[in-house]
């Protein structure tokens, strides 16, 4: 059994296989169970909560990967989160690797929306604006600019000394990376506006978004966050990363429930993979990304640090 530390995980998955890897399993598709919540009893008052997620290709590989969520962290000085994945032989059950989690999360969920803007954003897309300063976000202009030509950054954060860092550390890798004084500013000439932010309310309004432009949203995983307003949907073409996205995030659940949007209208990556829905978009239609993660990205990303790629499903 091999081990892949945070360095070496971070090495193995440059964006420009990742996203290809993420294509091909998205075309190939792979099996899904449905992710079990735990809640551990801690010894402090919040319990910790266990998110387990697998998935896998018969006769190829099966991975799991844990997610602990322990509130109680911050005042220990320990992070939130923690999350391992481990890597199986899917016809014998051996363990191939144990590799680092929050890697994983944090670099397939990046390629995950360049592999969407490569369908759904603007061919021409140079200007980015980025909302919010953590992980997530100091990944995505390197990821989108594996799928389309990104030169200019615009980062808007709740904290401005975030969002200043972020500025110098994507103008060292060459973007022209400005800060925003607010989200309004940041977004209104992007091409691409790329959310990734544990909101609960809307921070991110139709009205200010410019004709074309394409709408990432990342941090809507839950029911009760939310990034965008109904007007971000309201004519929009909507692709999401996972078929019960729109039962999961706050951010469709809202518009589906008032007609914005009909179910029927919203479509999936591995459509898109696969060819069963148009990429192309109509002159001047924005359109929208929603992602809520899937155990299918996990597994791309695993068997890409392994040094195997996404396999056929078997025919039977």
């Amino acid at each position: 059994m091999r081990f892949y530390g945070a360095d070496e995980t971070r090495a193995r998955l440059p964006f420009a296989p990742l996203v290809e890897a993420l294509r091909v399993m998205f075309a190939r598709g792979c099996q899904l169970a449905p992710r079990q919540v735990l809640e551990l009893a801690g010894s402090g008052a919040e319990p910790v909560t266990s998110l387990v997620m697998p998935a896998w290709q018969e006769g190829g590989c099966y991975g799991v990967k844990v997610v602990n969520i322990a509130p109680g962290n911050a005042a220990r000085g320990l992070p939130r989160l923690h999350s391992t994945y481990v890597l199986h032989d899917a016809s014998t059950g051996v363990p191939l690797a144990w590799i680092d989690g929050d890697e994983i999360t944090a670099r397939r969920t990046a390629a995950t929306s360049a592999l969407a803007a490569s369908w759904l954003a603007p061919a021409g897309a140079r200007h980015l604006a980025v909302i919010g300063a953590g992980r997530i976000s100091r990944l995505l202009p390197e990821a989108h600019r594996v799928t389309r030509p990104i030169e200019r950054v615009t980062v808007w954060a709740r904290s401005p000394s975030r969002a200043e860092a972020l500025v110098a550390a994507l103008a060292a890798q060459g973007f022209d990376a400005h800060a925003a004084t607010s989200v309004e500013a940041a977004v209104a000439e992007a091409d691409i506006v790329s959310c990734a932010t544990l909101a609960p309310a809307p921070i991110v309004f139709g009205r200010w978004l410019a004709p074309g432009s394409h709408l990432d949203l990342i941090g809507s995983f839950s029911p009760a966050m939310r990034e965008a307003d109904d007007a971000c949907f309201d004519a929009a073409g909507v692709i999401v990363d996972s078929d019960d996205a729109p039962t999961k995030s706050g951010d469709l659940i809202g518009p589906l429930a008032r007609g914005i949007i009909a179910r029927a209208e919203i479509g999936t990556l591995a459509e898109l993979a696969r060819g069963q829905r148009e990429s192309g978009r109509p002159s001047g239609q924005r359109t929208v990304f929603k992602s809520v993660g899937s155990a299918l990205e996990d597994l791309a990303a695993a068997m890409l640090v392994y040094g195997v790629y996404p396999q056929p499903q078997s025919s039977t």
